[in-house]
């Protein structure tokens, strides 16, 4: 069955760069799925430019009524939402974020079926599709720019005053990064990102014990998943299931590491529930020698007492002063500095849209425009025929 794909200009605002399909994406569709056609909403600031599509032969349209399905990245502005169609973005909701909660109470009013990007997952339920790798390598970019500067060590430039992922390793051609010691947390896209950019700089990587016994003259990381860094109150073994169906059940026992560690990188996955890495009152003792804390994941209120807001690609970091409780500003003595930027690829926007792209294309258009037979849409589809559907009744209480 034919149908019109349209990709949307993005609404929100301050506007990000990224596209879910490139000029090139967009011919491979039309010529894999035959009678699907794509139109582009213009863009004065999408990464790839108005003609750039045109180049390619995909029309630029302005009204996509026509349209059955629709793709964005970030939220759609209420104001924006056309009725009755097929909709694809990140909509920041199945957390029940209150600052969503009537873009999903508008999307049930106008009948339309919403499929975000992050509730596609494969059986095993790891996520299909996402920006996560970026914001794991921008991320590890902004702690080691962020540690070149609170100590004069070196001056890298952040990666959204470059044009792409190339420029940015380029400025690593003579770097020397002193011998710091790197705790990664989270095992999903994010952390395999940061660690990919670890091991292109030979950041040399250890294990737990040798992390916390060892010292080293040169720089280390060590990459810890939940189960290095809580543990059950009753001291029975281990479960990641139950972990996150009763994270109540479990404590942080990632003290050891607060005490070796500089610098920090969080790319864990966080849910309400989960304890804190460690609380107000420890990163006052003078054994938290954690100095750089990159929050890629940036949850608020989250794992970190010293994120206490997101920051923004103009005014990446903030200090926060342990003993006041407080932020002020950055690399000042005495500090923590602290990254906390809620749309790292929003940075490589250009190379982050190649690569999701290149992912839709691959693994989530053909089970939307042909046949679903793993329920990878079924089980991503959160809004349908006004109603929430059956995977997604936990938000009935937040809508309502």
């Amino acid at each position: 069955m034919s149908k019109i794909i349209g990709v949307i200009r993005e609404g929100k605002q301050p506007a990000d760069l990224r596209t879910p399909l490139t000029p090139q994406n967009c011919v491979d569709i039309m010529n894999f799925f035959p009678g699907t056609k794509v139109l582009v909403q213009p863009s004065p600031f999408r990464c790839f430019s108005d003609a750039e599509y045109e180049k390619m032969g995909i029309e630029l349209k302005e009204d996509l009524r026509e349209c059955d399905i629709l793709l964005g990245v970030k939220e759609v502005p209420i104001a924006q939402l056309i009725p009755n169609k097929t909709y694809l973005f990140f909509s920041h909701t199945i957390k029940k974020q209150m600052h969503n909660r009537n873009l999903l109470r508008s999307i049930l009013a106008n009948n339309i079926t919403l499929i975000d990007y992050e509730t596609l997952t494969w059986e095993a339920g790891n996520r299909i599709i996402g920006f996560g790798r970026f914001a794991g390598i921008v991320g590890t970019h902004y702690a080691l720019l962020m540690l070149g500067k609170k100590y004069n060590y070196y001056n890298l430039k952040p990666a959204h005053e470059l044009k792409n992922f190339e420029e940015m390793v380029a400025q690593y051609k003579d770097l020397v990064i002193p011998p710091v010691r790197i705790v990664l947390c989270g095992d999903g896209r994010v952390a395999h990102g940061c660690i990919a950019l670890l091991r292109m700089l030979k950041v040399h990587q250890v294990s737990q014990q040798e992390f916390l016994e060892d010292d080293y003259n040169r720089p280390i990381f060590v990459h810890l998943r939940s189960e290095d860094y809580y543990e059950r109150k009753d001291g029975k073994p281990w479960d990641k299931a139950d972990f996150y169906k009763h994270p109540e059940d479990y404590r942080s026992c990632f003290k050891p590491y607060y005490q070796r560690a500089d610098v920090m990188l969080n790319a864990v996955f966080w849910k309400p529930g989960i304890e804190a890495f460690f609380t107000h009152e420890e990163m006052k003792d003078s054994d938290f020698r954690i100095k750089v804390i990159s929050d890629i994941t940036c949850d608020i209120p989250g794992p970190l007492p010293s994120t206490a807001r997101s920051t923004t690609i103009d005014q990446p970091f903030y200090g926060y002063n342990a003993y006041l409780e407080k932020e002020v500003p950055a690399f000042m003595p005495n500090v923590i500095d602290v990254q906390a930027v809620g749309n790292l690829p929003c940075e490589l926007p250009f190379d982050a849209s190649l690569e999701f792209g290149e992912q839709l294309v691959r693994h989530v258009l053909p089970s939307l425009l042909e046949n679903d037979h793993e329920q990878i849409i079924a089980k991503a589809t959160i809004a349908q025929g006004g109603a929430l559907t059956e995977h997604y009744q936990y938000l009935a209480d937040y809508v309502s």
